[in-house]
């Protein structure tokens, strides 16, 4: 008998200053949203939360594009988001939301799970390259692939242009590790100076 697959604890990035150098690294935006993990299995998807809260019900559209992935199975990490009118993900959208989803997609950044094989053990270049032809035969606007960049510090200015929240680094050739681990994250100052007031929000919906 098929059930849900179970949640599996992501890997979490430690905060830095500055992001690392070095051809052993890989670096992605940081989008501003909802850490998210989709499953497709047997019955259909479940949409986790961060804390592997099952909210499949309250964001149907990403659901259906789960459903409708080109694959018997498969476990995704990503980052939920909306868009504001500039194309720019705003966090405080999806807190107000009146019910509608069309705006929301997820920036999928990690494949831990496909067809029942475990892609965890395998190095991050590997389970980008599989998550790059997944998402690229999909043609879900829904469900978007984040791209990976060579230089951090580049990117971490782009980002610092775009008022984006910031960069993520990771290790090329390492494993998919749960929990505090070998991401780093180096969030953009003017973010920071324009979102102090996150944490009275982050409390309010802490059950995420």
């Amino acid at each position: 008998m098929f059930g849900k697959s179970t949640f599996i604890v992501p890997c979490s990035p430690v905060q830095r200053n500055r992001p690392p150098a070095g051809n052993d690294w890989l670096h992605e935006v940081k989008f501003d949203g909802w850490r998210i993990q989709l499953h497709k299995t047997k019955p259909g998807a479940t949409v986790y939360t961060k804390n592997g809260n099952d909210f499949t019900r309250s964001f149907p559209a990403i659901a259906a594009a789960v459903v409708a992935l080109p694959v018997r199975s498969a476990i995704i990490d990503g980052e939920l988001t909306a868009c504001d009118y500039r194309g720019l993900p705003d966090f405080h959208a999806p807190h107000s939301r009146d019910g509608e989803d069309h705006e929301l997609c997820v920036w999928a950044f990690d494949i831990l799970q496909l067809n029942g094989a475990d892609l965890r053990s395998g190095p991050l270049t590997e389970r980008k390259y599989a998550l790059e032809k997944l998402i690229y035969k999909a043609q879900d606007h829904t469900l978007r692939l984040s791209e990976t960049f060579d230089d951090g510090m580049k990117l971490l200015a782009s980002c610092e242009r775009m008022g984006l929240e910031g960069i993520v680094s990771k290790r090329r050739d390492f494993p998919y590790r749960s929990g505090a681990a070998d991401w780093i994250k180096v969030k953009c100052l003017t973010w920071r100076e324009e979102n102090k007031d996150r944490g009275e929000l982050f409390n309010r919906d802490k059950r995420r």
